[in-house]
């Protein structure tokens, strides 16, 4: 079964459509798939909601998507540096299903692993519990968060071989494996393609079972949100 997809657009163009459940892989700007994001905003599909840590930042990432008003709703653990989120949301036009984020990974995660709920500490008596099941345990309570179960996911990784084995860059690994795994179908943007059998076994991060579809992008912009530099005189 060939993966390798010419473009992402060709990746996307027949299993994207209105009003999915989407995840996409990411951490702020580190570890994003930027072509397929531009792709999925290209697409024109429209009424999506969104798995992510974040929404990008204005004009790059998801902030794009923001910006074609393609997103109804977000799922998200972090919300600020994008001001279109913040106008959309004030303004009533965007949701938001706001989520701790050791509790949003632990949705994606469980949601690949075939679990359909699990109870937390986090969020008891605060925005986040409200209307949701809640049970003692030790004395102690607990809310029920359900797992997220995405139509498709699009992730970021640094390196495939043909049958979709990957490897990531260190942080930019970030949401990516639990989004992938998480994912009915999943779509893979990767900056090299490698023979099969080139990756050491022990150096695949995420298995080639959970991807559908590789789209190579051997050049992307990897924009920093925020530079910090030291002095290194001091």
């Amino acid at each position: 079964m060939n993966k390798i997809f010419p473009s992402a657009a060709e990746a996307l163009k027949d299993i994207v459509a209105d009003g999915q459940l989407m995840a996409v892989g990411g951490f702020g700007l580190c570890g994003i798939p930027e072509a397929l994001i531009d792709a999925l905003r290209d697409s024109g599909v429209k009424n999506l909601t969104v798995i992510s840590n974040n929404a990008g930042v204005d004009g790059f990432g998801l902030g794009k998507l923001l910006e074609t008003h393609q997103i109804k709703k977000m799922i998200s653990s972090y919300v600020g540096e994008n001001k279109e989120f913040e106008r959309q949301f004030l303004a009533g036009e965007l949701e938001l299903e706001f989520t701790p984020q050791g509790t949003l990974a632990e949705k994606l995660r469980a949601g690949g692993a075939g679990i359909p709920a699990f109870f937390t500490k986090t969020g008891v008596g605060t925005l986040v519990a409200e209307g949701k099941e809640l049970r003692d345990f030790d004395g102690e309570t607990y809310v029920m968060e359900k797992s997220l179960v995405p139509e498709i996911s699009l992730i970021k990784a640094d390196i495939a071989d043909k049958s979709g084995n990957l490897r990531f860059n260190m942080t930019a690994r970030n949401f990516n494996p639990a989004a992938a795994t998480a994912g009915k179908i999943c779509v893979v943007e990767v900056e090299r393609i490698l023979a099969i059998g080139e990756l050491a076994p022990d150096d695949i991060h995420l298995p080639g079972i959970y991807v559908h579809r590789i789209v190579h992008n051997p050049t992307p912009e990897k924009r920093i949100e925020k530079r910090t530099v030291r002095d290194r005189s001091v």
